[in-house]
């Protein structure tokens, strides 16, 4: 008997991973977070598995389930939101399951700052703009900060900041970044990201409290924030440079490979030996 902690990703069902789903197949238990974890990945239960909703359940309660199931010699599918890294509550609940002698596996999931960044068709780093993304948070009710991590000493490195679950303190998010940032910096608010109901707003500094006023929104929310977010006049990246010579396109550079080559290589990297790869020359076309 194994549980298995599966990242259900941001919202959209067909975001779940292959490996997620097949998991949750093989799992004749499945425990999941409520209202954050759409119905279309439930879909996947085997017949007959026996499906809890956790959101109400503390956690005593929700170990006491997942040993019960493993009295049972049951598998259990345990599932959150996003990925597993971040905010999960995974670590107290392996920490039980360590204490019990009961195994368990992690499989990652898309995050929420992942969906949101597609749903603005922006990259969050950017050459000579921003090279690190922050993620972070606000105090809550259930999570203090500590001390040290607060917005405004993250905002100093003007990095591209992901803050989750401050969608309640949106002015207090604008007034500790403003004196970093600027008040034109740009802003943007992602609720619900790949889910069918997301919406999208975006602004600066000085306009995201008013504009996020008049299209109210709470918690599934993600506040994203730096100069990556609407900048234009950035230096292409060098790793797609003609000139650049790199690992896996060093100078002299051709692309003609022999048979001895793609055998050697179908072999070590499991490629299918029948498998057509096409090489762009510079003009774009197949070589």
């Amino acid at each position: 008997m194994t549980v298995h902690f599966i990242g259900a990703g941001p919202g959209a069902a067909d975001l779940l991973t292959l490996r997620g789903r097949d998991l949750i197949a093989a799992s004749p238990v499945c425990l999941y977070a409520g209202s954050l974890v759409p119905m279309g990945v439930l879909a996947h239960c085997p017949p007959g598995a026996r499906i809890i909703d956790t959101a109400p359940l503390s956690l005593d309660a929700i170990i006491d389930e997942i040993a019960a199931a493993h009295a049972g010699g049951l598998d259990v599918a345990r599932l959150h939101s996003g990925d597993l890294s971040i905010w999960s509550a995974c670590g107290e609940q392996m920490r039980r399951l360590d204490r019990l002698g009961i195994p368990y596996t992690m499989t990652p999931g898309v995050p929420s700052f992942s969906a949101a960044s597609a749903a603005l068709r922006r990259e969050l780093t950017l050459p000579e703009v921003a090279q690190s993304l922050v993620l972070t948070r606000t105090s809550g009710r259930a999570s203090a900060m500590p001390p040290t991590e607060t917005l405004s000493v993250f905002a100093q490195a003007h990095a591209t900041m992901a803050i989750h679950l401050s969608i309640h303190v949106l002015d207090r998010v604008v007034s500790e970044l403003t004196p970093f940032y600027g008040a034109d910096c740009p802003v943007a608010i992602v609720f619900r990201a790949s889910w069918p109901d997301e919406r999208v707003i975006r602004g600066t500094l000085s306009t995201i409290e008013a504009l996020a006023a008049q299209s109210p929104m709470e918690r599934t929310a993600l506040i994203l924030v730096g100069p990556a977010l609407g900048a234009e006049d950035f230096r292409e990246s060098a790793l797609y440079d003609a000139g650049y010579d790199r690992r896996f396109r060093p100078g002299g550079f051709s692309s003609e490979v022999d048979a001895g080559s793609r055998e050697e290589n179908s072999t070590n990297r499991g490629i299918p030996e029948n498998l057509r790869v096409e090489i762009s020359g510079d003009g774009g076309e197949s070589v």
